[in-house]
């Protein structure tokens, strides 16, 4: 059981990657990015998951400055952006997003989509990063069991994460399996469904009874899935609230409870079919 923000997954390479994180998509550049990763890092938090698209690589470089923690304490994890796809663009992509986070290594880099006919080209130059060791670990975003079996056709190193869209309306079954058997960390962005299911009848029933928010039942909902996950705020007290998670346990029966919410319903693009 996963008892504390600082438990760790141990991905495939070896390299210890925490359960729980913060996620700052939609997050503005400048002082509220700088804030909720500081809040975050004071709440204990190690894991901050930013990406080029975002456009707060910079803020969130200096929080990590400000913040005063050690280096090798903290897992950073950006991603290189459709339109910078291609090996020699994505070479050029992580330089500018290390530069900007300001730090000499990366822990986690991922394709943030699967953009057709270019993933392939955009993974070797992922692998000669971690080669050089400029990155701790390489992964993809929102790929579905097809992109991973075409890239692992090809692939000299394996994804160690795939970071997709995961709640309980989206419990992602298919792929969760196929990533287990692979040795893949499956990770969740949009953990709470952009609010949709705050007010879930089930969620609450579950939550009063454990004396925790739906929010919280979500999260730990992951955890106990072994899927890692990164949910975002920029309020202190909801930073520190949905870190809260540690100190109960959903029985089976919630569990089931939970699963039984799942529809394959997105909130976000569907990795088959988006036009960015």
């Amino acid at each position: 059981m996963v008892k504390s923000l600082t438990d760790t997954t141990t991905l495939h390479n070896g390299v210890k990657m925490p359960w729980f994180g913060l996620g700052v998509f939609k997050v503005e550049e400048g002082q509220e990015v700088v804030d909720s990763v500081k809040y975050a890092l004071k709440a204990g938090y190690r894991s901050i998951d930013t990406a080029a698209v975002y456009g707060n690589e910079e803020g969130v470089g200096q929080a990590l400055k400000e913040a005063n923690v050690a280096r090798e304490d903290l897992f950073i994890t950006t991603k290189v952006w459709n339109a910078d796809q291609g090996y020699e663009s994505t070479l050029e992509a992580f330089e500018t997003s290390i530069n900007k986070l300001g730090l000499d290594y990366i822990d986690l880099y991922l394709i943030h989509w699967p953009v057709e006919g270019k993933y392939k080209e955009t993974w070797k130059a992922l692998e000669k990063l971690y080669k050089d060791g400029r990155v701790r670990a390489i992964g993809v975003s929102n790929f579905h069991v097809h992109h991973l079996q075409d890239l692992l056709e090809d692939a000299e190193i394996k994804p160690m994460v795939n970071q997709v869209e995961y709640h309980p309306r989206l419990s992602q079954n298919e792929l969760r399996s196929f990533c287990k058997a692979q040795g893949i960390q499956l990770e969740a962005w949009s953990p709470l469904m952009q609010g949709e299911l705050l007010d879930n009848e089930v969620l609450e029933e579950i939550a009063k009874k454990h004396n925790k928010s739906v929010a919280q039942v979500i999260l730990r909902w992951d955890l106990q899935t072994e899927v890692v996950t990164i949910p975002k705020s920029v309020k202190e007290q909801r930073i520190i609230q949905n870190a809260d998670i540690f100190d109960f346990e959903l029985s089976q029966d919630d569990m089931s409870k939970i699963e039984a919410l799942n529809e394959d319903r997105r909130v976000g693009p569907d990795p088959d079919n988006f036009d960015f």
